[in-house]
């Protein structure tokens, strides 16, 4: 196996071992949209990567990290009705980003790239640090997984019994705002959503608890990965979409068995 689709493997697998729980979270929470507004701003990230001379994937990171806290904010104020919010922001920023970017023409932007991912171009730095954030959001899950399914399932009554409600739902925004910003890498901004919905909505119909969704998701996702890169390889066409195209497979396949009770 060629160096570049092991890296390219290694990279991918790490997204979606944690993108399972993740993505059930947000399918359960209805929290497709949020996950494409912070998508959409990571272009910011890269805008200010460049001016301040930073490194562009810690500046996607730090990005995604403010705007999720700013989202946080927004919404205890209630101004406005949140999908609105989300809607504004999202499109917003990704306007800003693109005409951002544009103008550094004369840059190493490739902004195909980041719209679309470039994960055949990982190395072995992308590897470690795309498995060390993995593995280290996969910890706080598991710690806070009783939390979060309590805020989940019913806010008002997880705050009677002491769950700190807000903080919770902090950290959950803040989570896929960091595994948003690794997954750029590999399947891009305008397709990060799909790696984090689709595989949880194909495992929704296969599972019967929560930890079986979330697992489920984790092992859809992980065979995605392979078969996206699989389909690239073989037929040349770009690797992050190939990856969406592959979960979407499964979850058409999924929709012929009869949902679990």
């Amino acid at each position: 196996m060629p160096d570049f689709i092991l890296y390219a493997l290694l990279c991918g697998l790490g997204v979606a071992l944690v993108a399972g729980p993740l993505g059930s979270f947000a399918v359960w929470r209805r929290m497709a949209y949020f996950g494409d507004t912070l998508a959409h701003s990571a272009l910011l990230g890269v805008t200010f990567g460049l001016l301040l001379n930073i490194n562009l994937n810690l500046a996607v990171a730090v990005g995604c990290l403010l705007l999720a806290l700013l989202l946080v904010a927004m919404q205890q104020n209630r101004f406005l009705a949140t999908d609105t919010l989300l809607g504004i922001l999202s499109h917003s920023t990704l306007a800003l980003g693109l005409v951002t970017v544009s103008l550094f023409s004369d840059s190493r932007v490739d902004l195909l790239a980041y719209l679309f991912g470039d994960i055949l171009s990982a190395n072995r730095q992308d590897v470690l640090a795309i498995w060390v954030i993995s593995l280290a959001v996969l910890v706080v899950v598991i710690l806070l997984w009783r939390p979060l399914l309590s805020i989940t399932v019913h806010e008002e009554l997880a705050q009677v019994e002491g769950v700190p409600v807000t903080r919770i739902r902090t950290i959950l925004m803040l989570l896929m705002a960091l595994i948003i910003a690794i997954a750029m890498k590999v399947v891009g901004v305008l397709l990060i959503t799909a790696l984090l919905i689709i595989p949880a909505a194909a495992s929704r119909r296969l599972a019967t608890t929560p930890e079986q969704m979330a697992v489920i998701a984790s092992v859809l996702g992980c065979l995605s990965v392979g078969a996206g890169l699989l389909m690239s390889f073989h037929w040349d066409t770009p690797a992050g979409p190939s990856i969406v195209l592959s979960a979407t497979s499964c979850f058409i396949l999924t929709l012929f068995k009869k949902q679990a009770s």
